[in-house]
């Protein structure tokens, strides 16, 4: 594929475009909620996911869940893996998206920080759980 080609938008890849555009939409609330989480619960509980099915909702996809899933997929899946572990939640997001089956990154690095954002937006993680998940409903159509 060439750079600056885009490919078709086809049913199996329209899930990960509408994923991108809400990530892109949302930043600063989905940087706030990272942070808020991780204060609340460090790295315990692994990463935060995005499951898009049966409705978009917010998981937690622990470290041993995806090391077990690498190694069905044949470690297709150790990038992420090293993405994951190496991440600086001071400055960068890393967040799993999943929909048909298959996972997608999501990693970006906001501005303000994340902690800047999560003070910024001034609201707990329930009521971010509950804005963003309203949104994700609205703005992702699977």
């Amino acid at each position: 594929m060439m750079f600056g080609s885009t490919q078709p938008e086809t049913e199996d890849n329209k899930w990960r475009r509408q994923l991108d555009r809400f990530v892109k939409a949302n930043q600063q609330e989905l940087a706030a909620l990272f942070w808020g989480l991780r204060l609340e619960n460090g790295d315990s509980q692994g990463t935060i996911g995005i499951d898009l099915q049966p409705q978009p909702h917010f998981v937690y996809c622990p470290q041993a869940e995806i090391e077990k899933l690498n190694d069905r997929v044949e470690n297709r899946l150790q990038e992420l893996l090293g993405i994951i572990e190496n991440n600086k939640p001071e400055t960068e997001v890393v967040m799993i998206g999943i929909g048909k089956g298959e996972v997608k990154l999501i990693q970006f690095a906001p501005e303000p920080a994340p902690q800047v954002c999560f003070d910024q937006v001034g609201k707990d993680v329930d009521s971010l759980l509950e804005l963003l998940e309203e949104k994700m409903i609205e703005q992702i159509v699977f």
